[in-house]
């Protein structure tokens, strides 16, 4: 047998306000901000729908709960506002790859060096990885002197988050900005 759809009701988003606050007395702030005292809830929802506010919640878990006259819809505008501004200012910190070989020659070193510190510059990790492939197996050696010579290189900049290691065909390091 099918089941009509029932609308889902709708979830409130933010502080409980006006007829959702469902404690007896309420600790009120007026507009103005300054502190009426415990009052009951039905007189302060009156008192704010005079002044035409709305009443809201503030500190719920306060006992008795503390309740403000405001403008309910001005007061969720400044907070999404305020969340706006935060996630604007904040900064994701990437981790960068910069891939060498053993054997790189001095020109293409000095590209990925620029790259590296542009990296470092702009606040993000850089994860240098050293392939080799086929007999650079046998010379690992070449590829951890060129892994050094690439945290001497940055060393004013960078603080190493991970030494040179070892994982298969590959030694990988991750340097941070200081």
């Amino acid at each position: 047998m099918r089941r009509p759809m029932r609308p889902v009701a709708p979830q409130k988003d933010g502080p409980l306000s006006n007829e959702d606050i469902s404690s007896a007395e309420v600790q009120l702030i007026d507009a103005e901000g300054d502190n009426k005292g415990v009052v009951r809830t039905r007189d302060a929802l009156a008192q704010a729908q005079e002044l035409g506010l709305d009443l809201v919640l503030i500190s719920p878990n306060a006992v008795p709960p503390v309740a403000k006259m405001l403008d309910l819809g001005r007061f969720k505008y400044a907070a999404q506002k305020k969340a706006a501004e935060a996630r604007k200012k904040q900064k994701v910190i990437e981790v960068k790859e910069i891939q060498l070989r053993p054997n790189i020659d001095t020109h293409d070193y000095e590209t990925k060096m620029k790259a590296v510190g542009r990296f470092l510059d702009e606040g993000d990790r850089v994860k240098v990885t050293m392939r080799f492939r086929g007999r650079e197996m046998a010379h690992q050696e070449l590829g951890m002197e060129l892994l050094l010579k690439v945290r001497d290189t940055f060393e004013a900049k960078a603080k190493v988050e991970s030494a040179p290691r070892s994982e298969g065909r590959q030694m990988v390091m991750v340097l941070a900005p200081r």
